[in-house]
């Protein structure tokens, strides 16, 4: 009976919820410690864990074929490379834009894209298939339906009468927004969002259930607080203020996470959030 729930972003198809549980209690509680707040322990906190809808069968070959450029398939998953360079260029001067005119050897957007994401401090250490495999993870959720009701149902059953506070990640504050708004019995609780791409329109922003009217997405019902954090150089959360589409009882908060701008750890570690979560706590 956790009083705090855990929602997990996009690349965690390896992993558990004892895992990520366990990869994200330190950082939460450096985060509340810097707020003046006591630690929680172990019990205090779960994960609604969806990554495993993610990961593929066993199968007796060495491996998938890496992804390149020419797998990236049209709409979303294009969308979503173009919408994280833009992101990079416009955090990171030495990340060329899409401005730029592309090179002869790299014609094609797409690949011209993953050129320049590979020199983004965001993207630091991911190869090109691991690039497009993320981005196939977000395309995926949305246009399966099995994945995104399986993604939703975890969340609601991790979700107890003793719970107080949700804090999502990434595609998790997506998997969070749309669990919350499609069941409104869940009550009083807050919820917390880090690096949330809920506001990129074009990408997410109108892909998301219930759908938008009029540019203005519905108040999870569930919600009596709503938290969203972000870092100015985080390129998956290109909108960083989400009160203008979701309404302005979201408090929206900025917060510097270094090089690392879209990793949970140090979106937990930072003051700002651990006032948050302290609030909600208390």
């Amino acid at each position: 009976m956790s009083r705090v729930v855990l929602v997990h972003g996009i690349a965690q198809h390896v992993k558990g919820p004892e895992t990520v549980a366990h990869a994200w209690l330190p950082a939460l509680n450096d985060g509340l410690r810097l707020a003046g707040h006591n630690a929680l322990s172990p019990q205090d906190v779960s994960a609604a864990f969806y990554g495993d809808l993610f990961r593929p069968s066993g199968h007796r070959a060495l491996g998938e074929p890496p992804l390149t450029a020419s797998d990236v398939l049209p709409g979303l998953e294009d969308d979503l490379l173009l919408s994280w360079w833009k992101g990079a260029a416009d955090a990171e001067s030495h990340v060329p834009g899409p401005d730029v005119p592309a090179r002869l050897r790299a014609p094609r957007v797409v690949q011209r894209a993953l050129n320049a994401l590979s020199h983004s401090s965001f993207f630091t250490g991911l190869t090109e298939s691991a690039m497009i495999g993320s981005a196939r993870q977000v395309r995926r959720y949305f246009d399966d339906g099995e994945i995104r009701n399986a993604a939703s149902d975890r969340l609601a059953w991790a979700v107890t009468p003793d719970t107080s506070l949700v804090i999502a990640h990434s595609l998790g504050s997506v998997v969070a927004y749309e669990t919350l708004c499609a069941r409104p019995h869940l009550h009083d609780l807050t919820l917390l969002t880090l690096g949330s791409p809920l506001g990129v329109r074009g990408v997410v922003f109108d892909r998301i259930r219930p759908a938008p009217q009029g540019g203005r997405a519905r108040w999870p019902v569930p919600v009596k607080r709503w938290t969203n954090i972000a870092d100015s150089g985080d390129a998956v959360a290109l909108v960083k203020e989400l009160a203008p589409a979701f309404g302005s009882r979201v408090q929206d908060v900025a917060v510097h996470n270094g090089s690392r701008a879209h990793d949970v750890q140090p979106y937990l570690t930072a003051r700002e959030t651990g006032l948050a979560i302290a609030e909600a706590l208390d």
